[in-house]
């Protein structure tokens, strides 16, 4: 019986790539890796030469893409990505056009995020998206707390300022914690853990759930507006949605406290961007900083009003970039796509529009 073949769009860093194809390949598929990501092309060509296939493009040229998805009518069955490569309505179309060998079933995210893929696309060509929920949940909670205690205690400006040999201390005390009342909007695992680890800390919390309370002990804000006017800091840990895109514009960065804290770890769409470098450029505005690992347009397309803004605290999308995070990830994203190609779908969480 032919194996299963496998894109594996953006492989999993360092020896962890080792780990997820041995994963991939243990379960029988027929892995086709892409090396465009991969640090040491040469020495993985010779590791893994005879064992799985190689090509080389980039995942964000969707013309690429699609040309090497239908290379030779022959297809794949099972697409696999981490970094969040865009898969929509022309490539599912092109994946699953009845004349390729292997038509596209599986697509599989190391992660938790699906925004990346169409999934009303998916659902019409047939096509199951799994993802990772859950997987990075520690990481991105740790995140988050090292953006509190960077932007409370201002570590990179003093580190800055002693790199450039001056001795220049705070003027005004920074707070401590305790001080503080941390509002989480969005109670999944990631904004649970935080929940946990903020009140360890000694900070208040509360918190903002789409669902119906969970026995979690985290007290519940009525609304957003509630919320964002009683918080200290704000954290989003909402998925990117329909319902939750542009959720915080002007308006609700207008109700936040004096000195406020924005936090987000969730994805850039969430927030208005250009409201919030507005917001942060205004000293009469009632925010005072805001830490940001995810934006609105990112990798290549990078660019964000909040572009050398001091009190903005930008990183590239790292939260979730632990050790245990990302081998979480990568081994359970294959064991998910292994098992639906199998036709084995019980207890492997599928995306639905």
């Amino acid at each position: 019986m032919e194996r299963a073949r496998v894109l594996l769009l953006d492989a999993a860093p360092g020896e962890l790539l080792g780990r997820e194809l041995e994963r991939l390949l243990g379960h029988g598929l027929a892995v086709t890796l892409n090396l465009r990501r991969v640090a040491d092309h040469d020495g993985v060509r010779a590791a893994w030469a005879g064992r799985v296939d190689f090509t080389d493009i980039d995942g964000f040229d969707e013309a690429a893409l699609i040309a090497e998805t239908v290379r030779g009518g022959i297809g794949y069955h099972a697409v696999k990505s981490r970094a969040g490569v865009p898969l929509r309505a022309a490539f599912l179309a092109a994946a699953t056009d009845p004349a390729l060998a292997n038509r596209l079933r599986v697509i599989g995210r190391a992660g938790a995020g699906t925004d990346h893929v169409e999934l009303a696309a998916a659902a019409r060509h047939g096509v199951a998206v799994t993802h990772t929920p859950a997987s990075n949940a520690n990481a991105v909670a740790e995140f988050a707390l090292a953006q509190l205690f960077a932007v409370t205690r201002s570590l990179v400006a003093h580190n800055e300022s002693a790199h450039r040999g001056s001795w220049c201390p705070s003027e005004t005390p920074a707070v401590e914690l305790s001080e503080l009342t941390l509002g989480i909007v969005g109670l999944g695992r990631i904004g649970r853990a935080l929940a946990e680890r903020a009140k360890a800390l000694g900070l208040a919390v509360q918190g903002l759930a789409r669902r119906p309370a969970e026995p979690d002990r985290v007290p519940r804000a009525a609304s957003l507006t509630g919320l964002l006017a009683t918080s200290d800091v704000v954290s989003l840990h909402l998925p990117l949605t329909a319902q939750t895109r542009g959720l915080i514009g002007r308006a609700e960065l207008a109700l936040m406290r004096p000195g406020a804290i924005l936090l987000n770890t969730a994805r850039g769409g969430i927030v208005d961007e250009q409201a919030l470098a507005d917001a942060l450029r205004d000293p009469a505005h009632p925010l005072a900083a805001a830490a940001v690992d995810t934006f609105e347009h990112e990798h290549a397309a990078f660019a964000s009003p909040l572009f050398g803004l001091p009190n903005a605290l930008l990183t590239p999308h790292v939260a979730g970039m632990t050790r245990t995070a990302m081998a979480t990830a990568a081994l359970r994203c294959a064991d998910h796509i292994a098992a639906l190609l199998a036709g084995r779908p019980a207890g492997v969480p599928v995306v639905t529009a």
